[in-house]
């Protein structure tokens, strides 16, 4: 089997996953942060449903430089609908990885500010490392925000305190 298709199943895993998380979002506690350091509710959730777009530019480019302001992920502003931005992206995602040879997932990908290069590591390693793990990273930091807020928190990998599935 190909790597992709190996890729593409976990992230769709990963990906309803987020969906179930994001469909919890609380609009009214959307300038809310749990400490003076962290960022708002609203930052943290439209984080998470955006980063699809970084495997989407993994996928399609050798590099990506964040100087420039095309580069930039989208703000994503309080009345948007984070589960269609999230779907959205996420399909675009899955049809860009579907695209990837296993001699592509092997090339160098650059992650650049300008001149400066941040990371170089071969395009797998940084999907499955940088761009799943960064979503999952956030989306356990989202539920965390959801259980300060008292807002139930869905069963992901297994049974919430809310979610008892099993």
């Amino acid at each position: 089997m190909p790597i992709n298709e190996l890729l593409i199943r976990e992230f769709k895993r990963d990906l309803d996953a987020t969906k179930k998380t994001l469909q919890r979002v609380p609009k009214d506690k959307w300038d809310w942060k749990p400490h003076e350091k962290s960022g708002t509710l609203g930052w943290m959730a439209g984080h998470v449903a955006s980063l699809p777009g970084f495997v989407i530019a993994v996928s399609t480019a050798q590099e990506l430089d964040i100087a420039n302001p095309s580069a930039r992920p989208p703000k994503v502003e309080k009345d948007a609908d984070l589960v269609e931005l999230h779907g959205k992206l996420g399909s675009q995602a899955c049809e860009a990885l579907a695209k990837l040879s296993d001699d592509q997932l092997n090339e160098t990908w650059s992650l650049k500010q300008g001149d400066k290069v941040l990371m170089t590591m071969p395009r797998y390693d940084m999907l499955r490392g940088m761009c799943f793990n960064h979503l999952i990273h956030h989306r356990g930091q989202l539920t965390m925000y959801l259980r300060a807020l008292d807002v139930p928190v869905p069963a992901l990998y297994g049974p919430s305190a809310d979610e008892r599935p099993f």
